[in-house]
């Protein structure tokens, strides 16, 4: 299913693609990550995501940035940006679009502790890593079962509608 079928009044849980292919911009993916988002600033959709899926959203904002100002490639991107602290410095657009998100109706759920070692399960138990692990185990707490995210890993949850954007 596709964001377009996500019923108005329902709740999601946004992955961190969604959230960074629209201020990437990701020509295909993000306009309708965008609408998504919209969707959310008009109350039509309540919208969750938590503090791990932020600072995912960060870093990968910082490294497309760092691409597209420092024309760095891609590939060793993380390396190269902790050799040169300077430039990590100089990057401002993402923290800026982290500030927007913040700022938005997107409900940001703290990590409780002991929800590591049930991710930690879940990784066992569907082979998600740990990261997408921990968002199941956040879901589950929060009794949420939409998920806007274009990764297709989460289709092996049970329980779980993914959402994705196109």
């Amino acid at each position: 299913m596709t964001f377009e079928d996500l019923p108005a009044g329902s709740s999601v849980f946004l992955d961190a693609n969604t959230l960074v292919y629209p201020f990437a911009p990701e020509p295909v993916l993000g306009p309708p990550c965008g609408k998504l988002i919209r969707r959310i600033e008009d109350q039509q959709v309540v919208a969750f995501t938590a503090t791990h899926v932020l600072s995912e959203v960060a870093h990968r904002l910082m490294a497309i940035e760092a691409v597209q100002k420092l024309g760095w490639p891609v590939r060793g991107i993380a390396q190269r940006l902790r050799r040169h602290p300077a430039h990590v410095q100089q990057l401002t657009t993402f923290r800026q679009t982290i500030e927007r998100i913040l700022q938005s109706r997107i409900q940001i759920l703290a990590i409780s502790r002991g929800w590591i070692a049930i991710a930690a399960a879940i990784s066992q138990q569907t082979g998600l890593l740990s990261n997408d692990a921990l968002i199941v185990a956040v879901m589950q707490n929060h009794g949420l079962t939409n998920l806007a995210s274009n990764d297709s890993d989460f289709d092996r949850v049970h329980g779980l509608t993914r959402y994705s954007p196109a």
